[in-house]
Formats: structure tokens, C-alpha cells, sequence
């Protein structure tokens, strides 16, 4: 007997981390062309989500240029950090009614974020509380390895340290946003399961993934060096290709598909 998805019994038999598939190397490229047909299918709705994370991406810029590094924060903190997950989310709408046969709209992608908007704002937490003990390490990276005028040793010690630790907490960045997300965004499913699962994929298939993560980090480089223009659309590429990763990787079939 087939067991519902949405079922008491289902839900008892699943496991806490969403089983992964082992991926090739040259996955990232399959999903960034899956995400350039989703753009090229919704040119109208990527433009516009586009459009709005430049313009956010432009002001918060601006007030860390015109205010210093505390404005940036408060920025963040008033926000921005929570108002991304839920752009993100409305992308992988997108890609989700174009993979189900639908026309995307803007009032779908719209019902999917605020569906979403607890877990959303779960994961948004998370990442804030990452931000502020990466910004904390920063300052201790500068306390304990101060670097004097001409001494370039501690110029050379004090860059290699700090690239260190935040190649620690980017990777740890990384590694739970990479398929947590998209996975909210398709399935009735807890941050926690999703974040941990993320992670676990990551690392069964550590090749892959980094090589997404440095093309996810190259395109990001492209839209700031477009002075934000290339943002618009990167970003909706990028989500859509991320989707494309979060299915292709894991198999999410036991939790509930969002109506």
C-alpha cells in the first residue's frame, strides 16, 4: 500500500537528512543552462525580481560607503537579511510552475513566499547570527594580529589568518544555504531538516558543489563589477540554476509537496 506524503505513518518513516544523489563534476554547468532556459522562458518576471535586488543591493551599498561598516549592519538587521530569503523564494516559484507546465506569475510567486515566510525567516536568523559572529572574528583577527606601518610579514600573516576564518564561516554559509532554500520553497519541510541536509550534500559531494560555489562567487563578482547593472540578471539565473541543483540533488519525495 502506498503511503501518503502528508501521512502521520509517512512522516514517522522519514529520515532527518533528505537523501542526496552523487553528482558529476560538471553538474553546476547542467544546472546554470536548466536556469538560462527558466530566464529566457520568464524574461518579464526575472527582470523584475532582478531589478529589485539591484535597486536593495545599490542602497545598502551606498549606506555602507556613505555611513561606514555599522551602517551595513543595521541595514541588515532592519531587513534586508530577512527580505532576501522570500525574493529568492518567489524565483524558485518560477522555475517551479515552469517545471510543473504552468505560467509563472507574480501573484504565485507572491502565495509561495508568504507560505514560506516562517521557515524563511528561520533561515534568515541563522544566517544573521553567522554574519554577526563572522563580523566578531573579523575584530579579533585585527586585535590579535595587528599588522604595523611598512612590516609586510604581518601584512602577509594577518591577510593569510583572516582569509582563513572567513573561509571558514563562508564555506559554513555556503554549505547550508546551497539546497536548503530551494527545498522550503518546493516542500512542507523544517529549516532545520533542510539546513542539515544542505550540509550533507555539500559534503558527499564536495567536487561539485565547489565548483558551483566558485561559479556562484564569479557571477556575483560580474554583477558588482557592472556597478549592479549585471545583477539584474544574474540573480534570476543564478536562483533559477540553484533550483535546478536543489532537484537534481536531493530526493525530497517523502516530505509533502506546497500546494
Amino acid at each position: 500500500m502506498q503511503v501518503d506524503p502528508g501521512s502521520s505513518n509517512a512522516a514517522d518513516a522519514r529520515p532527518f537528512v533528505v537523501p542526496c544523489r552523487d553528482l558529476e563534476l560538471h553538474a553546476p554547468l547542467r544546472w546554470l543552462a536548466a536556469g538560462w532556459r527558466d530566464l529566457c522562458a520568464a524574461p518579464g518576471l526575472s527582470l523584475l525580481f532582478g531589478g529589485v535586488i539591484a535597486m536593495v543591493s545599490v542602497l545598502v551599498s551606498w549606506l555602507a560607503w556613505q555611513l561606514g561598516r555599522f551602517a551595513l549592519l543595521a541595514a541588515l538587521l532592519s531587513g534586508f537579511v530577512f527580505v532576501a530569503p522570500l525574493i529568492a523564494a518567489g524565483l524558485y516559484c518560477v522555475s517551479r510552475e515552469l517545471e510543473a507546465g504552468r505560467r509563472p506569475t507574480l501573484v504565485s510567486s507572491f502565495v509561495l513566499a508568504r507560505r514560506v515566510v516562517g521557515q524563511a525567516g528561520v533561515f534568515a536568523l541563522a544566517q544573521l547570527v553567522i554574519l554577526l559572529l563572522w563580523s566578531r572574528a573579523g575584530m579579533m583577527v585585527n586585535v590579535f594580529v595587528p599588522v604595523q606601518a611598512g612590516d609586510r610579514s604581518g601584512l602577509v600573516e594577518y591577510l593569510a589568518i583572516g582569509s582563513a576564518v572567513g573561509s571558514v564561516f563562508a564555506a559554513f554559509t555556503f554549505a547550508t544555504a546551497a539546497f536548503s532554500l530551494p527545498m522550503i520553497a518546493d516542500r512542507d519541510v523544517d529549516m532545520v531538516t533542510a539546513c542539515v541536509s544542505s550540509v550533507h550534500a555539500v559534503l558527499r559531494n564536495k567536487g561539485a558543489t565547489l565548483l558551483w560555489g566558485l561559479l556562484i562567487a564569479l557571477l556575483t563578482a560580474l554583477g558588482f563589477a557592472t556597478l549592479f547593472l549585471g545583477m539584474v540578471l544574474l540573480m534570476p539565473w543564478l536562483a533559477y540554476a540553484t533550483w535546478h541543483a536543489y532537484r537534481e540533488t536531493l530526493d525530497a519525495s517523502a516530505w509533502r509537496p506546497l500546494d
